[in-house]
């Protein structure tokens, strides 16, 4: 082999293999990209530490995907009637589409259980948008399990949206029902951690006579709760700030 030919076949080798690694340096780039998004979570209640609560414990569920929070305005700090959710619509829509124009937003969390805004803020954005309860029914009714919910919000309307999500999203036979603490929710949250923990874990059991196997627990306020719980009980109980969370950080990495 003469100088000149081995010089033109090294020449030959190195660009075989620049092409071969081509398509995994922009793979790299894509999920440095794909890493550099954000999850917004929108809390459609103005309750700033409830906020704050549901995007630290959503952040623990992303993978290492950063999760930043926004309140909504001009609502009460817990969503208790449909009426109140009907309220705070707007506010999650807005909320949404003006982070959909920053373009670190990869994914975004509607964080109230009654998924206020979800399907308006999906028509408006192109981006992938998820309710803690579409993405709790979904992940409760896995493998055709029964399930159920727990949650502090007794209103009879709020019960039947329930029922009909369950019926929606295709799940009526496994749906067990609905099972809630009695009295004012608003005067429960305001109590100690443990009477909060002692009021749910009441429901939980009731449901679980229901025949669930599995127990959403139904309201974004009480994710810390649900942690808290969980231990005592040998069925999961869902957390829909979780679920969401997981789906939204899966939607995040595959962009």
């Amino acid at each position: 082999m003469t100088l000149a030919t081995g010089s033109r076949l090294r020449a030959l080798l190195a660009g075989c293999a620049l092409a071969a690694l081509a398509p995994l340096a922009a793979a790299a780039e894509d999920a440095a990209a794909a890493s550099d998004h954000i999850i917004l979570l929108i809390n459609p209640n103005s309750n700033e530490k409830t906020t704050q609560s549901m995007t630290e414990i959503a952040a623990t569920a992303t993978g290492g995907v950063t999760v930043e929070g926004k309140s909504n305005e001009g609502v009460p700090p817990l969503l208790t009637t449909p009426a109140d959710l009907a309220a705070a619509l707007p506010g999650v829509v807005r909320i949404g589409v003006e982070a959909a124009k920053d373009d670190r937003v990869g994914a975004i969390i509607v964080a109230a259980f009654g998924d206020p805004g979800l399907a308006e803020l999906r028509a408006e954005v192109d981006l992938p948008v998820f309710g803690i309860r579409e993405q709790a029914f979904r992940e409760a009714a896995e493998g055709g399990r029964p399930f159920g919910i727990a949650t502090t919000t007794p209103d009879p309307g709020l019960a039947e949206a329930f029922r009909q999500t369950a019926a929606a999203l295709g799940y009526a036979d496994q749906f067990r029902g609905t099972r809630a603490t009695p009295g004012d929710p608003n005067a429960l949250m305001a109590k100690s951690p443990e009477e909060l923990d002692a009021a749910l874990a009441e429901a939980v059991q009731a449901s679980i006579a229901d025949g669930a196997e599995a127990v959403i627990i139904g309201g974004g306020p009480l994710t810390a709760s649900a942690l808290r719980l969980q231990p005592q009980f040998d069925i999961p109980l869902v957390i829909p700030v979780i679920a969401a969370a997981q789906a939204a950080a899966e939607a995040v990495k595959a962009d």
